[in-house]
């Protein structure tokens, strides 16, 4: 989660502030996904392996309490089982290198049986889950999760923890450190690539994994004469390039066809566009993550501020040159009880609807905070505005898709494919809804929160969603 350091650097603030303040557009209670807009601006549709137009909204799901025997024993099969009943269809499932491998080359069978534990639930509920290899402040060696202390190297550096931001600690040099020798170090590029092998190895084929997020929020060392946009540019064009190609390698020895993520430095919750290369794969996925540092440091949302506008032209830069699909990691504010709240939960839905192919939002968890819901299994405040009607699977071209959250209505327009699947998905939060669709379909109404409508090949659907 990217934290309010950013904002300490004075070099960053004043590369970032904008000359003029930005309009701002007033948001409506209409919104709209129009995917055959993004594929004219350069930005694809994510799809499935039957060549499904997807559609992805969910969240993250995580356990940092338990580690080593107890790891992961912390998400139970409530977790899907309330996702898929609150509408929601994906899941980005965090794991921990130093879980998985906490001695060189011995990988931990009794992990492994719990990540494949998870997607089996993840599979019962119909959702569709990414592995996100999740590091924060690089790992065990300076208090948290991720790399394993044995591929950690620091050269003897200083570190100094940041109990009450735990996001600087970043920057201090030791972390830094640990990342060059990450990205540099031969042997442990071997063995981030094995680890890769193994995951993939084990989990290619099961029916609810989509892909892999090869690692979250990369950070990396600054040289002495740089600021931290120059240095997250160079970082992102000199290593992260690299690894990813390297790791997409590692991945491709087991797994030809499940999606690869791949993230830019936390700067482009900045504004500022990724300096990433080209990733040599085709079935890659731009990941950015969606946070204000304002609202990280505790701020209510400021709608004239033009965070957000200023947000998604930065993030679109790299999946339009490379004509690849976006998918939001993480995003969500700490507290989402603020005055304000409401206003941002709108305007980011309907930003994130604009230009990506879904979202995962932070985190699923039962408390306060950045929990999704209540101790009961309520959406909190505001979080229910993430709950809409979606078509989370299109067989065909999608023309338009649009949620009147006033009026509860939903519409999406298709052209059916000449051939192939036939079933298109629906996905419906809670309550009672009306399918109906005209172009000759028909509709099946599944368990609830799900319905399917079956088309003639080659036909023009459109599918109304009403709120009974």
């Amino acid at each position: 989660m990217l934290r309010a350091i950013l904002t300490a650097s004075a070099a960053v603030a004043a590369l970032l502030a904008p000359t003029t303040a930005p309009a701002h557009a007033t948001a409506t209670t209409a919104r709209a996904t129009a995917r055959a807009e993004d594929a004219g601006r350069g930005i694809p549709p994510l799809t499935d392996r039957q060549g499904r137009v997807l559609t992805l909204h969910g969240w993250n799901i995580e356990d940092k309490a338990h580690r080593g025997d107890q790891a992961l024993t912390g998400i139970t099969e409530r977790h899907l089982r309330d996702m898929r009943a609150h509408g929601f269809d994906f899941a980005r499932l965090l794991v921990f290198w130093d879980d998985l491998e906490p001695s060189p080359g011995q990988y931990s069978r009794a992990y492994l049986s719990r990540i494949g534990r998870i997607l089996d639930w993840a599979e019962r509920y119909g959702v569709k889950v990414v592995l996100d290899a999740h590091q924060d402040v690089f790992g065990p060696a300076f208090g948290h999760r991720g790399i394993p202390e044995w591929a950690t190297r620091t050269d003897g550096l200083p570190f100094t923890p940041h109990p009450d931001d735990w996001f600087a600690e970043y920057f201090e040099p030791a972390v830094q450190r640990a990342f060059t020798h990450l990205y540099e170090d031969t042997d442990l590029r071997r063995a981030q690539a094995r680890m890769w092998r193994t995951l993939a190895g084990r989990f290619a084929r099961h029916p609810a994994l989509l892909g892999y997020d090869l690692l979250n929020e990369p950070m990396g060392e600054a040289r002495p004469e740089e600021d931290q946009v120059t240095a997250a540019g160079r970082i992102e064009r000199e290593q992260l390039t690299p690894m990813y190609n390297r790791l997409a390698d590692a991945v491709r020895s087991a797994d030809r066809h499940s999606w690869l993520f791949v993230e830019p430095t936390p700067v482009v919750g900045e504004g500022v566009p990724t300096a990433l290369g080209r990733v040599e794969d085709p079935r890659v996925v731009y990941a950015p993550h969606f946070y204000d540092t304002a609202m990280e440091a505790g701020s209510d949302y400021d709608p004239g501020a033009g965070w957000i506008e200023a947000y998604e032209r930065a993030v679109t830069a790299y999946p339009e040159r490379y004509g690849i699909p976006v998918v939001v990691g993480e995003w969500g504010p700490p507290d989402s009880t603020l005055p304000n709240m409401g206003r941002f939960y709108r305007d980011a839905m309907a930003s994130l609807g604009r230009y990506a192919s879904g979202w995962a939002g932070y985190v699923w968890c039962y408390g306060g905070g950045y929990c999704a819901v209540d101790d009961a299994g309520v959406l909190r405040a505001h979080k229910e505005l993430t709950a809409e009607p979606y078509a989370q699977a299109v067989a065909g071209t999608v023309r338009s898709a649009a949620y009147d959250a006033g009026r509860g209505v939903y519409r999406l327009s298709y052209r059916a494919a000449p051939h192939g699947p036939r079933l298109t998905g629906l996905s419906l939060p809670p309550g009672t809804w009306r399918v109906t669709a005209d172009g000759g379909a028909a509709v099946v109404l599944g368990p609830a929160g799900r319905a399917w409508v079956r088309a003639v090949p080659g036909s023009l659907v459109t599918v109304t969603v009403e709120r009974g």
